[in-house]
């Protein structure tokens, strides 16, 4: 009788493991893709249980990623997609669409939410440029991330969103979004209270990614290294900034930490020793110097105060 026992119990054994496997398949976390590491970090505030996949980090440019087989296949399985918008992923976000064959994350589809929807804008080109204009986005200028006033605005949004694929969560996701406005609209306040110095301080800078940050600090970009949006600066185009700026000197050039930074070097030095040329994240960074949305905001402005005269 014996063996009919030891049947009986890996029956049994067998059982369990099969309701265990469903009852984790109906419990299965949220899986997230972000374009971004922002809206990473974002969503990681928001649903913490969340698994999330980011396509890109913060020495890359978001405007040129390859669409590799990793992403397609992080697309194909996500519940919820988090990008930008505003054409920022124009030529990589709709061939991972494609070629991941998940009508979850389309366009317009309830899995698929793009930031730049949700909030205003600045510097829209409705006229376009041209194919040789460069990077120019028709909507406006895509990098709002960079403004803390819109990150609200786009986690308001965000947590609407997520209380749609998951309404059984809604009155927790209420309560993190509650949670995370009061924090961040502190932070807020004391971020412009330390930024206040920097108000109408003058900066050269390559291409528009802290339009809105300077704007949000009244900081004034007086100069672009590009000589037209996402082209390389070209020494010519340095040399009339050169001219320009020696009568009018900036108080630093500034470049993000995935640009050569040889030309922002370059015109720092020559404008004079005291022009520091600056090379700043413009996103969160998966180690130091800017893990999270806060210290991101948190070392911009420290580093611009070390420069500001």
């Amino acid at each position: 009788m014996q063996p009919i026992r030891s049947d009986r119990h890996r029956w049994h054994r067998a059982i369990v493991g099969c309701a265990l496997c469903l009852l984790a398949t109906s419990t299965q976390a949220l899986t997230v893709f972000a374009c971004e590491p922002e809206w990473a970090a974002l969503v990681r505030e928001l649903a913490p249980h969340a698994r999330v996949h980011t396509a890109t980090h913060a020495l890359q440019d978001p405007h040129h990623i390859e669409a590799r087989p990793s992403l397609i296949a992080a697309l194909r399985r996500a519940d919820l997609a988090v990008c930008t918008g505003a054409e920022l992923e124009a030529g990589w976000l709709p061939m991972l669409q494609q070629r991941a064959g998940n009508p979850r994350v389309h366009d317009r589809a309830e899995g698929m939410f793009f930031a730049s929807d949700h909030v205003e804008l600045i510097d829209p080109q409705p006229e376009g440029g041209g194919p040789f204009a460069g990077d120019v986005h028709a909507a406006g200028n895509p990098h709002i991330h960079l403004d803390p006033n819109r990150v609200r605005e786009v986690a308001e949004a965000l947590t609407r969103q997520l209380q749609a694929l998951e309404p059984q969560q809604q009155q927790q996701y209420q309560q993190r979004w509650a949670a995370f406005d009061a924090q961040w609209q502190t932070r807020i306040a004391q971020w412009e209270r330390k930024a206040a110095p920097l108000r109408g301080m003058k900066v050269a800078a390559q291409h528009s990614t802290f339009a809105y940050f300077w704007r949000w600090l009244h900081v004034d970009q007086v100069a672009d290294l590009e000589p037209r949006p996402g082209m390389p600066p070209t020494p010519g185009h340095l040399q009339g900034l050169l001219t320009k700026l020696r009568s009018a000197r900036p108080e630093a050039v500034v470049a993000t930490t995935y640009q050569d930074g040889r030309s922002a070097r370059w015109l720092a030095s020559q404008l004079g020793s005291d022009t520091p040329a600056l090379s700043l994240p413009a996103t969160v960074t998966e180690g130091a110097p800017a893990p999270s949305l806060p210290a991101l905001f948190d070392h911009l402005i420290e580093q611009l105060l070390a420069a500001h005269r």
